[in-house]
């Protein structure tokens, strides 16, 4: 076997551009940044996000088709790594209502980059017209009629310190799908202990009930702020609290 000494160049990746880009996405799904079962960003976003053609992107996409990690169907590309398990059984959806109660009912998702509304940018402490990433939920019918709408606007704290969130400003362009389901098992990852207070009211002159969640971590800094609309006449928004056996 050759021996190599400090003096010796570096090895060089021989692998094919398109074996790299291949290497790269892989990484993104195992991280979680990509979640499984979520569709993957269109060719041309991966080929902007990487840098490359998009031929380069879609000879990746083969090489993660052909081992079994990617699998593509009328909706698009769609990553199919096992998830890793969620620390705790009883830990946070995100965002707050992300379970509806019917069982039929669709979820979409989008991320942009944007300044955030004006009440989530003082719970932040953003600075005035400064953007941030800002998560958008939806849960419908199959016919479409809306059950629940989620609004999340996240901290410059989140983004500086949570990885996976920050890789997300580059398809924040409000068409990609983003679930972020894992954004609280992110946080803990990065050595956050999470904290959150839910407030609900009454949507004034409307049949609904708003709830919204501020989330800080162990140095009271701020992290997100999800403002969720329960439309009450066709759903309804049950919690659940799992609490530790006494010892």
């Amino acid at each position: 076997m050759a021996r190599t000494t400090p003096n010796d160049p570096p090895p060089v990746d021989a692998r094919p551009l398109y074996g790299r880009i291949a290497a790269l996405l892989l990484g993104e799904l195992r991280d979680g940044t990509i979640p499984p079962g979520e569709r993957l960003p269109g060719e041309r976003h991966l080929a902007a996000h990487f840098g490359v053609s998009r031929e380069t992107v879609r000879q990746a996409l083969e090489v993660l088709r052909r081992s079994g990690l990617v699998a593509t169907d009328r909706r698009g590309s769609h990553a199919m790594l096992p998830g890793r398990p969620v620390e705790s059984p009883g830990s946070l959806a995100f965002p707050v209502g992300a379970r509806p109660a019917d069982p039929c009912a669709l979820d979409e998702a989008t991320v942009t980059w944007e300044v955030p509304p004006p009440e989530h940018a003082r719970e932040l402490g953003l600075a005035p017209h400064r953007p941030t990433l800002v998560h958008r939920y939806r849960s419908v019918t199959p016919d479409g009629r809306s059950l629940r709408t989620a609004v999340t606007s996240f901290s410059a704290v989140a983004l500086a310190e949570v990885a996976e969130l920050a890789r997300y400003r580059d398809r924040a362009d409000g068409a990609t799908p983003a679930q972020l389901g894992r954004a609280y098992d992110w946080m803990r990852k990065a050595g956050l202990c999470l904290h959150h207070r839910d407030s609900i009211s009454q949507v004034s002159q409307a049949a609904s009930v708003r709830v919204t969640r501020r989330v800080h971590d162990q140095y009271a800094r701020p992290l997100e702020i999800t403002d969720l609309v329960v439309h009450a006449e066709q759903d309804a928004l049950v919690y659940e609290f799992t609490l530790p056996a006494a010892v």
